[in-house]
């Protein structure tokens, strides 16, 4: 659930972006990430990338430019970068009522019909998991839903974002209460172990959860994880262009099994990006099926 610019940082306001500039960096950053910047967000691109810039010790915008394409350290800048114009607002047990449809509807039927061919066998993608929250909730109702017949399945969330930052911070799995903040008190008695004044996830729970890095514009590494029968990728799309996202788009299709399931943010919509997905429609929430 990585989102872009929700919020701005303190920077160097001596420090101005050129129209040139801002045009070097908002493609690099698209060739690289698929992450569109639209013009009316040169302000935002100024004031996150002025603390970067001065950190290297660089004069300006062009400068930093030609550091991210042809520096030594150009990758560990360019990892540092995505930690800076992303910005993760997210917390655990989001959005209730698209969760409800994901357990009652989604999961049920997908549980359901492996009962059925008698495998037992059950993939999610998390694409776009930020620090953890939505993997490990998913892992949770996954919890709930089996119950004791949860040992006798083979059961995976790949979760995967584009910083590593955010990554090592999923791994660690503790929290504040600002995490915790939309979860059920029962919840919280249930799947985390308090830990001075913050929250871990339960071993268990961690369990079923496989963090790696991945950029939605590589296409060779998308293609590398394994298909699955639910996808979540939420208040990310609406960050790329619709060109980059017809493209995630047509990924997800590719990675899911016939009749898989889609799910998106609320804000978020495949209207005018795909036709390949049929929308279903319940209370508060739509779900996009693989036909």
């Amino acid at each position: 659930m990585s989102s872009l610019f929700a919020k701005t940082s303190l920077g160097r306001k001596d420090l101005k972006i050129t129209d040139s500039e801002f045009a070097q960096l908002r493609d690099f950053i698209y060739e690289n990430s698929g992450i569109y910047i639209a013009d009316n967000r040169k302000y935002l691109l100024e004031n996150r990338l002025s603390g970067r810039i001065k950190a290297l010790n660089l004069k300006d915008y062009g400068e930093y430019y030609y550091y991210l394409r042809y520096d030594s350290k150009r990758r560990d800048e360019l990892a540092r970068m995505y930690e800076v114009i992303t910005t993760n607002e997210t917390s655990f047990y989001r959005n209730p009522p698209q969760l409800k449809v994901f357990q009652e509807k989604v999961l049920s039927e997908v549980i359901a019909e492996q009962r059925k061919k008698g495998q037992k066998r059950l993939h999610i993608w998390s694409a776009g998991c930020s620090t953890g929250e939505e993997p490990y909730t998913l892992s949770m109702i996954i919890h709930e839903t089996l119950g004791s017949e949860l040992s006798q399945w083979s059961v995976r969330i790949t979760a995967n974002d584009l910083s590593e930052a955010v990554l090592k911070s999923a791994r660690d799995a503790l929290y504040t209460d600002y995490a915790l903040r939309t979860t059920p008190k029962d919840k919280i008695a249930r799947f985390f172990d308090k830990e001075g004044d913050r929250y871990r996830v339960k071993p268990e729970v961690r369990r079923l959860v496989q963090f790696g890095q991945i950029n939605l514009n590589d296409r060779a590494a998308v293609k590398r994880v394994e298909r699955s029968q639910i996808v979540f990728c939420r208040n990310v799309i609406i960050y790329f262009d619709d060109d980059m996202k017809k493209r995630v788009i047509s990924a997800f299709y590719d990675n899911l099994n016939p009749g898989g399931f889609l799910l998106i943010g609320h804000s978020e919509s495949l209207h005018n990006i795909s036709r390949a997905f049929k929308p279903e429609h319940h209370p508060g929430a739509i779900v996009y099926r693989k036909v």
